[in-house]
C-alpha cells in the first residue's frame, strides 16, 4: 500500500529518474507535487514503482498525474552530460533541474535511492529539507508518480532515436545493454547517443 507523503500538510515533491542503466541516450528525471487534500487519490489507485507497472498502466496513469498533480516537471539529461558528471550525478543533476521548473516551491523533498546533495533554489539561502528513500518509488505517491513520468517520456523519446537508428533495437530494449544492443554494437559501432563511458563492448 502505498503512503500518500511521508509528511502530512506541507507541499512535498517527489523525484527520481529513469534510464540510470542504459547504453544510450538521455536519462530522464521528474518531479512532482500533490496538494494532499485535493488531490483525487482515487483516480491514482494504480500508482506504484513503475517498473511494477505494465506500459499500459505506465500511460494510463501519466495524464491523470499531471492532471492531478499540483506541480509536475522532466527534464533531460543527455548522453554527454552524463559521460561528464557520471551517472549517479548527472541523475541528482537532472532531479534538482526538475524541482527548478516546478511552479510551486517545495518544502520538503523526497528523493528515490540513497543519494542526494544539498538543494539551494536560485533566489533562496537555505537548501529545502531533503530526505532519500531507498525504494521510495513503492512507498510514496509523489515518488512513484515522478517514475512514471520520467519513465514514459524517456520511452518516448527512445522511441524516436530508434526511428535515427532501427538498427539497435531501441524501440523495445530501450538502450540497455541487451544481447542484441551488443550485437548491433559490434557490427556499427555507437551513435553519437552511446554513453562514451560506460562499457559498449560487452563481455
Amino acid at each position: 500500500m502505498l503512503l500518500k507523503q511521508m509528511i502530512s500538510g506541507i507541499l512535498e515533491a517527489g523525484c527520481d529518474e529513469a534510464g540510470r542503466g542504459p547504453l544510450a541516450g538521455s536519462v530522464f528525471a521528474a518531479a512532482v507535487i500533490f496538494d494532499e487534500e485535493k488531490t483525487n487519490w482515487e483516480s491514482l489507485s494504480e500508482l506504484n514503482d513503475s517498473k511494477q507497472l505494465t506500459e499500459q498502466q505506465r500511460y494510463r496513469l501519466r495524464p491523470l498525474i499531471e492532471r492531478e498533480a499540483l506541480s509536475w516537471a522532466v527534464v533531460e539529461v543527455t548522453p554527454e552530460e552524463i559521460d561528464r558528471l557520471n551517472i549517479l550525478w548527472a541523475s541528482v543533476t537532472g532531479m534538482q533541474r526538475a524541482l527548478d521548473q516546478l511552479r510551486v516551491r517545495p518544502q520538503h523533498i523526497i528523493v528515490d535511492g540513497n543519494k542526494w546533495r544539498p538543494y539551494v533554489p536560485e533566489d533562496e539561502l537555505l537548501a529545502i529539507q531533503a530526505d532519500t528513500v531507498v525504494k521510495g518509488d513503492g512507498k510514496y505517491m509523489a515518488i512513484a508518480a515522478a517514475s512514471v513520468l520520467a519513465k514514459t517520456y524517456r520511452d518516448d523519446y527512445m522511441r524516436r532515436l530508434d526511428q535515427e537508428y532501427p538498427q539497435y533495437g531501441w524501440a523495445h530494449n530501450m538502450g540497455y545493454p541487451t544481447a542484441e544492443h551488443y550485437r548491433a554494437l559490434r557490427e556499427h559501432g555507437p551513435t553519437p547517443y552511446h554513453r562514451k563511458t560506460f562499457n559498449l563492448v560487452g563481455r
